[in-house]
């Protein structure tokens, strides 16, 4: 989703440091395979019955397909994020658990997403979700920034830089797809599709 940052400083002596990153793996291996309970099919159907039921299902594996990439971006950046975490602090530690209570939650507007498409309320709860995850990120990002030496190799401060513009990007486009959502749910989630392009410019402008 996101480009992560280019330096890390792994914490194999920090037992605390540790602790969150295996609680961390352990949430978002939960919520991933939490995703899938919203595809089911009933048992014992008949042949028309059961083509209606797989054909019914389709929004669900969309909804799932959509979920498990977004998380595995999200677990993706915040592993890379605790691994360059300069020091641990209360307020870092509260964000981190924050973020992934966030994560945890997010089978539920999945699910919401999958069934009630066509109604505003569960798109602009899915939009919020994603938002919020990445804003947790990017005041991740803001804050730690100041813990780093002075001395940072440039290329490592662009990098995180990128990577917090980037996250701000996602902040945006889900959170304008909120009120969007209340218009019109179709182009809300259309709307979703410009993360690739915002990544894309951000990127080059970076560089």
């Amino acid at each position: 989703m996101t480009e992560p940052v280019t330096q890390t400083h792994p914490h194999e002596n920090d037992p605390g440091a540790a602790r969150l990153i295996v609680l961390s793996d352990g949430i978002y291996a939960i919520a991933m395979t939490l995703l899938v309970i919203n595809v089911t099919i009933p048992t014992h159907l008949a042949d028309a019955a059961f083509h209606k039921a797989l054909s019914d299902a389709l929004p669900s594996l969309g909804a799932f397909a959509l979920s498990f990439t977004l998380i595995a971006g999200f677990w993706r950046d915040h592993r890379r994020i605790l691994t360059a975490l300069p020091a641990e602090t209360v307020v870092v530690t509260r964000l981190i658990l924050l973020g992934l209570g966030l994560v945890a939650l997010l089978p539920f507007p999945t699910g919401l997403l999958a069934a009630y498409a066509s109604q505003p309320e569960a798109v602009a709860l899915y939009a919020g979700a994603m938002a919020a995850i990445h804003a947790v990120h990017a005041t991740l990002l803001l804050l730690t920034q100041r813990q780093l030496l002075p001395s940072a190799a440039a290329s490592d401060a662009a990098a995180r830089r990128r990577f917090t513009a980037q996250l701000g990007s996602n902040v945006l486009i889900f959170g304008l797809s909120i009120p969007l959502a209340f218009v019109n749910t179709e182009a809300a989630m259309w709307f979703w599709l410009t993360l690739i392009p915002a990544h894309y410019v951000l990127g080059r402008r970076r560089r």
